[in-house]
Protein backbone atom coordinates (compact mmCIF):
# COMPACT_ATOMS: atom_id res chain seq x y z
CA UNK A 1 0.00 0.00 0.00
CA UNK A 2 1.25 3.48 -0.34
CA UNK A 3 -0.17 6.92 0.89
CA UNK A 4 1.09 10.33 0.45
CA UNK A 5 0.24 12.25 3.40
CA UNK A 6 -0.58 16.04 3.92
CA UNK A 7 -1.32 17.71 6.74
CA UNK A 8 -3.75 20.72 6.22
CA UNK A 9 -5.32 23.03 7.82
CA UNK A 10 -8.01 22.34 5.48
CA UNK A 11 -9.40 19.99 2.52
CA UNK A 12 -12.33 19.07 1.29
CA UNK A 13 -13.25 16.35 -1.99
CA UNK A 14 -15.94 16.84 -4.73
CA UNK A 15 -18.20 14.94 -6.76
CA UNK A 16 -20.10 16.47 -9.13
CA UNK A 17 -20.48 19.90 -7.34
CA UNK A 18 -21.10 17.78 -3.98
CA UNK A 19 -18.56 18.20 -1.23
CA UNK A 20 -18.70 14.89 0.21
CA UNK A 21 -15.91 15.00 2.48
CA UNK A 22 -14.22 18.34 4.34
CA UNK A 23 -11.61 18.37 7.03
CA UNK A 24 -10.08 21.03 9.14
CA UNK A 25 -6.80 20.75 10.48
CA UNK A 26 -5.67 17.21 10.01
CA UNK A 27 -4.59 15.16 7.42
CA UNK A 28 -5.33 14.14 3.52
CA UNK A 29 -4.37 10.85 2.68
CA UNK A 30 -4.00 9.64 -1.28
CA UNK A 31 -4.19 5.82 -1.18
CA UNK A 32 -3.30 3.58 -3.07
CA UNK A 33 -3.48 -0.55 -3.01
CA UNK A 34 -0.84 -2.38 -4.88
CA UNK A 35 -1.95 -5.64 -6.76
CA UNK A 36 0.12 -7.86 -3.86
CA UNK A 37 -1.67 -6.10 -0.82
CA UNK A 38 -2.58 -8.19 2.07
CA UNK A 39 -4.79 -7.30 5.20
CA UNK A 40 -2.23 -7.26 7.97
CA UNK A 41 -0.05 -4.53 5.32
CA UNK A 42 -3.47 -2.39 5.52
CA UNK A 43 -3.77 -2.54 9.13
CA UNK A 44 0.02 -1.70 9.49
CA UNK A 45 -0.35 1.10 7.15
CA UNK A 46 -3.36 2.64 8.95
CA UNK A 47 -1.99 2.17 12.14
CA UNK A 48 1.11 4.39 11.23
CA UNK A 49 -1.51 6.95 9.36
CA UNK A 50 -2.84 7.54 12.90
CA UNK A 51 0.01 7.03 14.86
CA UNK A 52 2.53 9.99 13.04
CA UNK A 53 3.83 12.70 15.28
CA UNK A 54 3.89 15.50 12.44
CA UNK A 55 1.95 18.59 14.02
CA UNK A 56 4.14 21.07 16.23
CA UNK A 57 4.37 20.89 19.58
CA UNK A 58 5.16 24.26 21.94
CA UNK A 59 8.96 23.92 21.13
CA UNK A 60 8.24 23.77 16.95
CA UNK A 61 8.76 20.45 16.63
CA UNK A 62 6.92 18.04 15.06
CA UNK A 63 5.63 15.64 17.91
CA UNK A 64 2.18 16.05 18.19
CA UNK A 65 -0.56 13.15 16.40
CA UNK A 66 -3.67 13.80 15.06
CA UNK A 67 -5.53 12.43 18.48
CA UNK A 68 -3.21 15.15 20.31
CA UNK A 69 -4.20 18.27 18.51
CA UNK A 70 -8.10 16.94 17.87
CA UNK A 71 -7.49 16.45 13.91
CA UNK A 72 -9.63 14.90 11.61
CA UNK A 73 -7.96 12.31 8.32
CA UNK A 74 -9.84 12.57 5.21
CA UNK A 75 -8.88 9.86 3.16
CA UNK A 76 -9.05 9.73 -0.69
CA UNK A 77 -8.43 6.32 -3.11
CA UNK A 78 -6.12 7.09 -6.00
CA UNK A 79 -4.81 4.27 -7.61
CA UNK A 80 -2.82 6.41 -10.06
CA UNK A 81 0.04 6.53 -7.00
CA UNK A 82 1.32 3.05 -8.66
CA UNK A 83 2.28 4.92 -12.17
CA UNK A 84 4.47 3.53 -14.13
CA UNK A 85 6.46 6.22 -16.48
CA UNK A 86 9.20 4.20 -17.60
CA UNK A 87 8.14 3.83 -21.23
CA UNK A 88 6.58 5.91 -23.20
CA UNK A 89 4.87 8.94 -22.09
CA UNK A 90 1.50 7.55 -21.01
CA UNK A 91 1.54 6.06 -17.63
CA UNK A 92 0.89 2.35 -17.17
CA UNK A 93 -0.70 1.20 -13.82
CA UNK A 94 -0.26 -2.57 -13.70
CA UNK A 95 0.61 -2.22 -10.25
CA UNK A 96 -2.59 -1.07 -8.91
CA UNK A 97 -5.21 -3.64 -7.52
CA UNK A 98 -8.20 -4.45 -9.69
CA UNK A 99 -11.23 -2.91 -8.01
CA UNK A 100 -12.47 -6.44 -6.74
CA UNK A 101 -9.03 -6.34 -4.50
CA UNK A 102 -8.85 -2.82 -3.92
CA UNK A 103 -12.15 -1.73 -2.71
CA UNK A 104 -12.26 -4.29 -0.10
CA UNK A 105 -8.72 -3.05 1.14
CA UNK A 106 -9.51 0.44 1.18
CA UNK A 107 -12.40 -0.40 3.37
CA UNK A 108 -10.51 -2.03 5.47
CA UNK A 109 -8.26 0.72 5.76
CA UNK A 110 -11.31 3.16 6.49
CA UNK A 111 -12.38 0.59 9.04
CA UNK A 112 -9.22 0.48 10.73
CA UNK A 113 -8.10 4.11 10.98
CA UNK A 114 -12.21 4.85 12.21
CA UNK A 115 -11.36 1.89 15.06
CA UNK A 116 -8.62 4.56 16.55
CA UNK A 117 -11.55 6.78 17.16
CA UNK A 118 -9.72 9.61 14.95
CA UNK A 119 -13.01 11.34 12.94
CA UNK A 120 -12.52 9.88 9.15
CA UNK A 121 -14.20 11.57 6.13
CA UNK A 122 -13.33 10.07 2.99
CA UNK A 123 -14.16 10.28 -0.96
CA UNK A 124 -15.63 7.49 -3.07
CA UNK A 125 -13.43 5.06 -4.26
CA UNK A 126 -13.48 5.24 -8.06
CA UNK A 127 -15.11 8.16 -8.34
CA UNK A 128 -13.81 11.67 -10.64
CA UNK A 129 -13.38 13.67 -7.57
CA UNK A 130 -12.00 17.10 -7.18
CA UNK A 131 -9.74 17.49 -4.39
CA UNK A 132 -8.44 21.20 -2.23
CA UNK A 133 -6.40 21.52 0.39
CA UNK A 134 -4.30 24.06 2.19
CA UNK A 135 -1.25 22.19 3.08
CA UNK A 136 0.05 23.42 6.47
CA UNK A 137 3.84 23.34 6.53
CA UNK A 138 3.94 22.06 3.94
CA UNK A 139 4.17 18.84 5.34
CA UNK A 140 4.03 16.30 2.79
CA UNK A 141 5.20 12.42 3.44
CA UNK A 142 5.14 9.26 1.15
CA UNK A 143 4.51 5.49 3.22
CA UNK A 144 5.17 2.63 1.46
CA UNK A 145 4.62 -1.00 3.00
CA UNK A 146 7.08 -2.25 0.53
CA UNK A 147 9.89 0.08 1.95
CA UNK A 148 8.76 -1.94 5.76
CA UNK A 149 9.95 -5.67 4.36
Amino acid sequence: MRVILQRVSHAAVEIKGETVGEISTGVLVLAAVHQEDTEQEVEKMADKVAGLRIFEDEEGKMNRSLAEVGGALLVVSNFTLYSDCKKGRRPSFFQSARPEKAIPLYEQFLHCLRATGLPVQCGNFGADMQVSLINDGPVTLVLDTDQWK
